[in-house]
């Protein structure tokens, strides 16, 4: 015989529900917000193929392994170059960007033009695809970023094509001599891809004694002459502090000369990227709630650098899906449509809170 539940035990068991459902989302989907927040999310990869027998190792190598003796790790497969037309697809899908899109379609058609000068013989320019990204939270640098790293690959400039984003705390440490290593290991780590070296003026804004940033910014000058056929670097960070930053150092001067500006979102851009998350973690928005997230995102969009931009809108539907399980849960039967149906109420739950304030 079923086991009957009162009223509260039912409302607590919905609300654990909802929840359970919240996290799974936030799992899921919102954790690959700053890979597909800006546009359509990444066309599937096809499934890998079986991995090839392994070779038995020689006799030598097997009995340092018997014996617990060390081995390198072995390189991580080098990932199939992606076509480049749908990489420019996926870049014309994004949200807003538009001058972003733009700049970035310059460096691809003249990356794929010294290429074929190259394979005619051709002398070719010493261009340097190093570059600053300027922009306030929220704006998509990183996504685009990442987008470049798949591109140069695609193109055959990088080897492999991956993202390596750190900030002055994952390149600088706290005594002489150590930064040079930390920065090093991270330089390492990008070879072949892209580092993205994100509030990057950080670097030299201290000017203590103990201030081991210009070290770091040495030591990356270096590698990148060292490395320049196999990494890229971009920094980025706020208007003005970036180009302080550049300004900062000759050696940064003469390898960073290519800057895009990330714009603010409009309020309009702010809203589709809100819809378009509905879309992916199956919501439905009614007119009327639509109206009420556009409102909401305007008045929270008064000031954008403390919104965040995309990420503030990332916040509110985060509260939006919480004030819709605060709804939901002292009902005793859902069905299919109630669980997807964001409406106007649970939008003015969150525009009653104070700026400051959760659900």
């Amino acid at each position: 015989m079923a086991l009957q539940l009162t009223p509260d035990e039912r409302k607590d068991r919905v609300i654990q529900q909802q929840l359970d459902v919240i996290r799974t989302l936030t799992a899921n989907n919102l954790s690959r917000m700053s890979t597909d927040f800006w546009g359509p999310a990444a066309s599937p990869k096809p499934p890998e193929k079986a991995p090839a027998p392994a070779e038995k190792p020689p006799a030598g190598k097997a009995d340092a392994a018997a014996s617990g003796g060390a081995q390198p790790d072995a390189a991580p497969p080098v990932p199939e170059k992606e076509d480049i037309a749908a990489l420019k697809e996926e870049l014309a899908g994004y949200i807003g960007l538009s001058a972003v899109k733009g700049e970035v379609t310059n460096l691809i058609n003249m990356a794929q033009i010294e290429r074929k000068r190259k394979e005619h013989g051709l002398p070719c320019a010493d261009m340097s695809l190093h570059m600053v990204f300027s922009g306030n939270p929220g704006t998509g640098k990183t996504t685009i970023a990442r987008l470049m790293a798949r591109i140069y690959h695609s193109l055959g400039i990088l080897s492999r094509g991956h993202l390596v984003e750190v900030d002055r705390g994952g390149l600088v440490a706290g005594y002489v001599g150590q930064t040079a290593v930390k920065t090093g290991k991270v330089i390492e780590k990008a070879l072949g891809g892209v580092l993205f070296i994100d509030e990057a003026y950080a670097l030299t804004s201290g000017k203590g004694e103990n201030d081991f940033g210009q070290e770091a910014v040495d030591t990356l000058l270096k590698a990148m002459e060292d490395h320049r056929d196999d990494l890229v670097v971009i920094v980025a960070g706020y208007d003005g502090l970036m180009e302080e930053f550049v300004h900062s150092n000759p050696g940064l001067e003469s390898r960073f000369n290519r800057y895009l500006h990330f714009d603010d979102y409009s309020v309009e851009e702010l809203l589709e990227i809100f819809v378009r998350q509905c879309r992916r973690g199956c919501y439905e928005l009614d007119e009327d709630a639509r109206r009420s997230v556009r409102l909401l995102i305007a008045e929270r969009n008064a000031d954008a650098v403390s919104f965040g931009n995309a990420r503030g809108v990332r916040n509110l539907f985060e509260q939006v899906l919480t004030a819709q399980c605060n709804r939901l849960a002292s009902r005793e039967a859902l069905t299919r449509e109630d669980l997807m149906k964001l409406t106007a109420a649970d939008v003015d739950a969150v525009r009653a809170l104070p700026k400051d304030k959760k659900l």
